[in-house]
């Protein structure tokens, strides 16, 4: 698969490296998606059906070999979802965040090979900066500053994630009609997971990053998502703790559960509004520890 001369290279090649994020080829306007071998084009993940079924058949047997035991199909649904949405949420996160560029990428331009740890993407336009050097080429969207950009990346996000929200959703119990409270329900359990994604997916890239990065990914993440900004449920909603030496652990309350106690009730994800500070302090001890 030949790769595209792009200016959203250089931030995939940079999230590839941290091991955190896919292999990302951004391929010509002209050229194909790749199909099979792996392949799966995300607009046949949003279609549902065999595709879908095939990607979740996956999931299912994760968590046989890796907890024992089978998981509800909800719970196997959110953890698909999960293994869908952290990817393609720095699909355009980390190139605003590194370049101040916003890719769109509609469910029609992306394929993923889960296996492999890689997708492609043929951007349909991206957004940035008057000053920034690609304002001149092909498909490049100027807006008028940083606000505007950032409202870019909610609209791009949104684009891309809802056709698959859709998809996943009867299968998650995210809402079961006629009844209207429950279907408004379902919508804010899918964007609080969305709004998920997209935080902790970029807060643990730019903590990998290191130096600053992770202090600049928590201020630029409030920014985002201060609140109030619909589709999404709820704020990036970080706060600090103190570690035992007495440096600030920043930390974060989910708006979404992402069902892991499920399969491990003993345990709790460290964001997870059910982990004390304490834990949380533990935790993120444990982690600079390995």
């Amino acid at each position: 698969m030949p790769a595209a001369a792009s200016p959203l290279s250089a931030a995939y090649a940079r999230l590839t490296g941290t091991g955190a994020g896919p292999a990302v080829t951004v391929v010509g306007p002209a050229d194909p998606l790749p199909r099979g071998d792996g392949w799966l084009t995300t607009a046949g993940l949003a279609r549902g059906g065999c595709d879908l079924d095939a990607f979740l058949a996956r999931d299912e047997a994760q968590v046989l070999r890796d907890h024992g035991r089978p998981a509800r199909p909800d719970v196997v649904a959110s953890f698909g979802l999960h293994r869908y949405a952290h990817p393609a949420s720095l699909l355009i996160t980390v190139p605003w965040f590194q370049h101040r560029r916003v890719p769109r990428l509609p469910v029609t331009h992306v394929s993923y090979d889960r296996v492999a740890g890689r997708m492609a993407v043929r951007p349909a336009s991206f957004a940035c900066l008057p000053g920034d050097p690609a304002a001149a080429l092909p498909g490049a969207v100027v807006v008028a500053g940083e606000e505007e950009l950032r409202a870019e990346v909610r609209a791009a996000v949104a684009e891309h994630l809802a056709p698959v929200l859709a998809a996943f959703g009867p299968r998650m119990r995210l809402g079961v009609p006629p009844l209207e409270r429950s279907r408004e329900r379902g919508r804010a359990g899918a964007w609080g997971m969305a709004t998920d994604e997209v935080v902790e997916g970029l807060w643990y890239v730019a903590l990998l990053l290191g130096g600053a990065e992770e202090a600049r990914a928590v201020r630029e993440l409030e920014l985002l998502l201060p609140g109030a900004t619909r589709p999404y449920v709820g704020a990036a909603a970080f706060r600090v703790l103190t570690g035992p030496a007495g440096e600030p652990l920043p930390t974060r309350d989910r708006a979404s559960c992402c069902m892991f106690s499920t399969a491990r009730p003993e345990d709790t994800c460290a964001t997870c509004p059910r982990t004390r500070d304490g834990d949380r302090v533990a935790k993120s001890g444990a982690q600079a520890a390995a």
